[in-house]
């Protein structure tokens, strides 16, 4: 699932960064290291000039440790990928599934990178890199990461849309440890790309998708809420949980975004499609129906209309602000 390809020839995947950038990136990183090694080996020495050979050397292996392998893990982990030279070259690291990395993560690159970065002068990074489909060196192989472009073109960017309101907090109970990384991947990369898919193939591919998530957390699909809203929600679930784990309660508001940005809004008869909606809304194809119930091709909206009448105690809400392109749950 890692490089979905759609009937209309779009292939959903990151970027990865080039060799090029990358081997820029690594010299500038290299160059802030040794250079902070250097000064602070002259420092030790004058400072530690008193010691026998044998604490002289100790220090020395410790000094390396710290600044050339802990300095670099700390900065990648602290930072979330984007050591010194990835900022300057617009490059940054993340997981297999897109997601920001972990202290582990770096650990595994950093540890990895003393055998083919340091101690062969970056050699063995470099042949792995070209040999690689992604452009992964054998760190990122072993930790399960990916050296990708940050900078892209405003047309291109691959930003996640947040799920309709009423769906932020639903699947607060979601059990999600069972979800592989590819599985994550392809949701991701489907909700960033599904605005320049046909509708037809958007929504087959939202069910596709939304199928292996239900049954890979053993939860069934919610009734009446589109597969892509629930791609949505259920992204929208595990970064809220991303951003407790990293920066606390305060983090997990600000990561827990919720709005109607990129869904179908309801037209102003409340009946029929909506004018330039379809894949340029990003939802389902066809029509959006009275209750602002997204449907698929081939389903007449008043059959929507009387299912939505029929539902027992409905009640419009004239307090919450426009209505997204999909009905809450009853």
């Amino acid at each position: 699932m890692s490089a979905l390809v759609t009937g209309d020839a779009v292939v959903l995947g990151l970027q990865p960064a080039k060799l090029p950038s990358r081997a820029l990136a690594l010299v500038i990183d290299l160059i802030v290291v040794w250079t902070a090694f250097l000064l602070v080996s002259i420092g030790l020495a004058l400072a530690t000039d008193s010691l026998d050979e044998a604490a002289a050397t100790a220090v020395s292996i410790a000094t390396f440790l710290l600044v050339l392998v802990g300095a670099p893990i700390a900065v990648e982990t602290l930072s979330h990928g984007r050591s010194l030279g990835k900022l300057a070259c617009g490059l940054r690291v993340v997981r297999d599934d897109g997601g920001p990395i972990r202290f582990r993560h770096a650990l595994v690159r950093g540890a990895m990178g003393v055998v083919e970065i340091l101690m062969s002068f970056g050699v063995i990074a470099c042949i792995a890199s070209l040999v690689s489909a992604r452009g992964r060196r054998i760190g990122d192989v072993f930790a399960g990461t990916l050296v990708v472009r940050e900078r892209v073109p405003a047309g291109r960017g691959m930003v996640v849309p947040p799920p309709p309101p009423w769906l932020v907090g639903r699947f607060a109970e979601l059990d999600l440890s069972g979800v592989p990384d590819d599985l994550w991947l392809a949701i991701r990369q489907y909700l960033t790309r599904m605005r320049q898919l046909d509708q037809a193939v958007s929504w087959s591919m939202a069910e596709r998708l939304a199928g292996d998530m239900a049954a890979c957390t053993g939860a069934p699909l919610p009734e009446r809420v589109p597969p892509a809203a629930y791609l949505a929600a259920v992204v929208n679930e595990r970064q809220a949980r991303d951003a407790r784990k990293a920066f606390g309660a305060a983090g997990a508001k600000a990561g827990a975004g919720g709005g109607p940005q990129g869904w179908v809004t309801q037209g102003a008869t409340g009946d029929g499609p909506v004018p330039g909606a379809g894949a340029a809304g990003g939802v389902a194809p066809g029509a959006v129906g009275a209750g602002g119930v997204a449907v698929p091709s081939g389903v007449a909206p008043s059959a929507v209309a009387a299912e939505a009448e029929a539902v027992p105690g409905a009640e419009p809400d004239t307090e919450t602000p426009p209505v997204t392109g999909f009905a809450p749950p009853a």
